[in-house]
């Protein structure tokens, strides 16, 4: 009876990591940055990526787990220069509705007393439905899965400093139950850009947008429309 718990358990724990995905390294510049892998991040190399405790996604928008999916520090941190390449990469995804999110957040001094509070998280990047219906396969986590990468460009006016990049996946597969994975990682931006984000652009993590926010509670099964904004700010180019 006991043995046949535990292996109950184990494959419940197995079919749960299979069912969802974190970005597990980088490509930033040409350079490869190991990440996190599995449910041991503890066991993974020195890495720019913050520190994920597991798969799992994050229900609602306003769990401070969204943020970084409770990542907190980093040992490393990456360059890049303004209008260079970051690419996150994936070892497994499995859901094809929703949009993929790509953040930057500033910070005032050094990456140890950085925890990406306050008004100042924006996006470069966003890719929601660009085809229905919203049950199809039109959707930024669609190429996910199928090349398991995201690659962005670093706004070439951006001004240099120390950042915060994040990438989410926003999961809409099960009508009403959006899950959320996004992870963090430290990058320093690099170059001779003095432009910042202001007003309409930025946005707090947690709470860029609200549970009810369309974007977010969409049932992309029941739901006829032929259109889709993902939830929070626009995306600032630079």
């Amino acid at each position: 009876m006991l043995f046949s718990t535990v292996y109950a358990a184990a494959a419940l724990f197995v079919a749960q990591a299979a069912a969802h995905g974190a970005v597990t390294s980088y490509v930033i510049d040409g350079v490869t940055y190991p990440g996190y892998t599995g449910f041991s991040p503890a066991t993974s190399p020195k890495t720019i990526q913050r520190q994920w405790p597991d798969y799992n996604p994050t229900l609602t928008v306003t769990d401070k787990k969204v943020m970084c999916n409770g990542g907190t520090s980093a040992d490393l941190s990456a360059k890049v220069a303004a209008g260079g390449k970051i690419r996150a990469i994936w070892a497994q995804w499995t859901h094809e509705q929703g949009p993929v999110m790509v953040w930057l957040y500033k910070c005032a001094g050094d990456f140890a007393n950085c925890d990406g509070s306050g008004k100042q998280w924006f996006k470069i990047d966003q890719e929601g439905m660009t085809a229905p219906p919203l049950s199809g396969t039109s959707w930024g986590t669609a190429k996910v899965l199928k090349q398991l990468y995201w690659e962005s460009t670093v706004p070439k006016s951006l001004a240099p400093g120390n950042y915060l990049v994040r990438h989410e996946l926003l999961a809409l597969h099960q009508a009403l139950n959006p899950q959320f994975y996004a992870e963090c990682a430290q990058i320093q931006v690099t170059g001779s850009g003095t432009a910042q984000p202001s007003g309409d652009y930025l946005a707090n993590i947690p709470g860029y947008a609200a549970q009810s926010d369309p974007g977010i509670t969409v049932n992309t099964y029941a739901d006829k429309s032929t259109t889709y904004t993902p939830p929070g700010p626009k995306v600032w180019s630079g």
